[in-house]
């Protein structure tokens, strides 16, 4: 009964020349431009905008987004919309620059609630600008989904605002954007991908027949590409191959949910401002392995489709398939420099880490195993050690 949607994918090299015929289509007059220092200072965002220079588009531009955006940075590019008279957003950047601007589109739709008020599921009900997505990195997924992730900088909480008006309406995916991206940060996104096409098929409840098939589908072409993209940054079919991967995945977690991985994630970002995709990257692993027994067959299956366990192996049980899949994750981020956990985190942090962790999880999350707080607790001194 829900209006679900998928991004429209606009693929392949060169692809962001067709963003200004597709400005036209819409009816568009001013975008407004956000994107981040680095991506302007590398050059990366210049792509996009000699595209629209070029094509003579009129369009405003916010360029500060920071790496976790906080709540302050969404009413600033929202009273840039406002005062410039713009009817559409593009979003340039990894997850934090679309992410900062879809709480901006929200804001500009709902302007009698705070982005605080938003926070959660369905609290937005509004549909929003024209929103295309232009991703430089392959990994947040943030290009096909209802989420965007905020920060409050007076608590420090990391949260979702989550909507299906929230889905933008093109995904462009070139991947000459991600060509000079360095290799900590392909490594870091890519396992973040992976994050997202893992906790989505382990959802028990909320899956079709497409999310289950876009999981597969994503963790296939992660393990066989993100670390060929990560040796070789031009590597351009590796790259286009993980922008793919992480527009599947994106949508996967978006139509079947997300887990205790990303509610543990989110509380490390907000309280010590690490990446998103790193936190996932070395939680996943403890997680799931905490999971045990319950998600044996559906790691299994994972396995089979990353071609880790042949299937029908003679000695291929779903638990040797699953623990095979765990340990090929740990090692894969041991051969990207990822690390194995996080020796900064504070004991004093622990108690509310939990708090936002399990308020997150619990009940929206369709998890395959419920954590309490001794549970949770577990998986964060094994984060942390």
């Amino acid at each position: 009964m829900l209006p679900w949607r998928k991004a429209i994918p606009i693929n392949g090299e060169g692809s962001i020349a067709k963003i200004p015929e597709l400005l036209h289509e819409e009816g568009i007059k001013k975008p407004l431009i956000v994107t981040d220092p680095g991506l302007m200072s590398a050059g990366v965002a210049h792509q996009v905008l000699d595209v629209l220079d070029e094509a003579g588009v009129n369009y405003a531009l916010y360029n500060e987004v920071e790496s976790n955006p906080s709540v302050n940075t969404v009413n600033k590019i929202r009273f840039i919309y406002n005062e410039e008279r713009c009817d559409s957003f593009i979003a340039i950047g990894g997850g934090s620059s679309m992410d900062a601007a879809k709480g901006a589109a929200a804001r500009v739709v709902r302007p009698g609630r705070t982005v605080n008020q938003m926070g959660g599921l369905m609290r937005v009900r509004t549909k929003i600008p024209p929103f295309f997505a232009v991703p430089t990195t392959s990994g947040t997924g943030s290009e096909t989904t209802i989420a965007a992730l905020i920060t409050d900088t007076d608590t420090h909480h990391r949260y979702a605002i989550m909507d299906l008006c929230l889905i933008p309406k093109y995904a462009v995916l070139d991947p000459n954007l991600t060509k000079d991206l360095p290799a900590n940060i392909t490594a870091m996104t890519g396992m973040d991908a992976l994050t997202h096409a893992v906790e989505a098929y382990l959802c028990w409840t909320c899956n079709t027949k497409e999310s289950i098939s876009f999981a597969l589908e994503a963790t296939r072409l992660i393990f066989e590409n993100l670390e060929r993209a990560y040796k070789n940054g031009n590597d351009l079919d590796a790259r286009l191959q993980m922008m793919i991967a992480s527009y599947k995945a994106g949508f996967a977690f978006t139509r079947a949910g997300i887990g205790n991985v990303h509610a543990i994630a989110h509380t490390i970002g907000g309280i010590y401002n690490t990446a998103h995709g790193l936190a996932n990257a070395v939680i996943l692993p403890i997680v799931i392995e905490n999971y045990g027994e319950p998600v044996y067959g559906k790691l299994a299956r994972l396995a089979e489709a990353a071609g880790i366990a042949a299937v029908g192996s003679e000695d291929g049980s779903d638990e040797k398939k699953a623990k095979a899949f765990i340990a090929e994750i740990r090692a894969m981020n041991k051969r990207m420099g990822i690390p194995k956990g996080f020796d900064f985190i504070q004991e004093k942090d622990i108690p509310q880490m939990i708090t936002w962790a399990l308020a997150e999880a619990n009940p929206i999350y369709p998890v395959p195993v419920i954590f309490d707080r001794v549970r949770c607790r577990i998986v964060i001194e094994k984060v942390r050690s």
